[in-house]
């Protein structure tokens, strides 16, 4: 058993406890508040309180392109194109410059023939050598191809010294949007036409709705650095995009909006690919949708047979334009998370 030896003597010193009276009292005041309910138990996991101490060197990186996650950590692709979203994604960089986690930018669209907005995106400085993705919609993939114009998309990784691309398929967002664009060939024809010409990693996700199971099927053929699964549960573009319609035309899509698959289900197909004797293409997940936080993060993550770590948008959105407070968030996503590999383990 490693104990630390000076850790000890100073918890033993009679100095050691200066606020004891007080939280006595705190405790005899918040008693009653905290008196749980059977219906609050979490159901996924069988809590072990006694199997393990508590270890400060608990390593739990991950690698990723060659690079290293010092934690299981993704920040996901949110916002671009604004001044406040300079603001917002200069903090998210500079989180993830001190703490080691990658991030994708939101969709660099507008950046592709016009650099007026690039200083919004450009922020590798604060990132160090961390994971940066630039983002497009796979409608615009679709007409840079047919275009013939794909070194676009190498010179502005080049521009944002950026590491590679994401994708985001969302065919749905498109087609609810009032001046979406129509998707024309298949999704997975267009990803393994760039695939096959590209120098540069590539990253697959979702918009809110998740991949069914011949989707995933489909994608983990092609050597992608990742799978973004953005499943249903999280933010949701479709949603975002049926807001900004008309009330009938609101009223008359509201149906589709139940569409898509959760992590649950994602999982549950990749863990039978993985079953299967065929070897995958695409060894790594990224899991999103839905993660509210460090407990999430790390139940999807030992339930999926592949090697994975977990991304979050409103999450760190939510405090991106408050720099302490961003850095409390990511703390608190660090010590749950090593409070849940101490005394957790899944039950199914």
């Amino acid at each position: 058993m490693n104990v630390n030896l000076e850790e000890m003597e100073r918890k033993l010193s009679p100095e050691a406890d200066t606020q004891a009276a007080a939280r006595k009292e705190d405790h005899i005041d918040l008693a009653l508040e905290s008196v749980t309910k059977t219906s609050e138990k979490d159901p996924r996991f069988y809590y072990e309180p006694i199997l393990k101490g508590y270890d400060a060197g608990m390593d739990l990186a991950v690698p990723f392109m060659g690079k290293r996650l010092s934690y299981p950590i993704w920040v996901s692709s949110m916002t671009g194109g604004t001044q406040k979203a300079k603001s917002i994604n200069t903090n998210l960089a500079k989180l993830c410059g001190k703490y080691g986690l990658g991030m994708g930018l939101g969709s660099c669209r507008q950046l592709l023939y016009d650099d007026q907005r690039l200083s919004e995106f450009d922020i590798r400085e604060y990132l160090g050598d961390q994971p940066l993705m630039i983002n497009l919609g796979i409608a615009q993939v679709e007409q840079l191809i047919y275009s013939k114009e794909t070194e676009r998309i190498e010179k502005l990784i080049s521009k944002l010294r950026a590491d590679g691309l994401i994708i985001h398929i969302n065919p749905l967002q498109e087609w609810v949007q009032p001046e979406g664009d129509r998707i024309l060939m298949s999704p997975i024809a267009t990803i393994a036409s760039l695939v096959d010409m590209a120098t540069y990693p590539i990253i697959v996700k979702e918009v809110g709705q998740g991949f069914g199971p011949e989707s995933l099927k489909a994608l983990f053929q092609l050597p992608l650095a990742a799978i973004d699964l953005a499943g249903y549960g999280g933010t949701n573009f479709s949603k975002l995009e049926l807001t900004r319609s008309g009330d009938l035309r609101k009223q008359s899509m509201a149906a589709v909006l139940g569409l898509g698959h959760d992590c649950d289900e994602m999982i549950s197909y990749i863990n039978e690919l993985m079953d299967r004797e065929e070897p995958l293409a695409c060894k790594q997940v990224i899991i999103s949708g839905g993660i509210r936080g460090f407990l999430d993060g790390y139940y999807y993550m030992k339930k999926c047979k592949l090697p994975s770590f977990y991304a979050q948008a409103s999450g760190f959105l939510k405090y991106a334009l408050d720099p302490v407070q961003l850095e409390q968030y990511m703390d608190i996503q660090i010590e749950g998370l090593r409070m849940a590999n101490t005394y957790l383990s899944l039950k199914d």
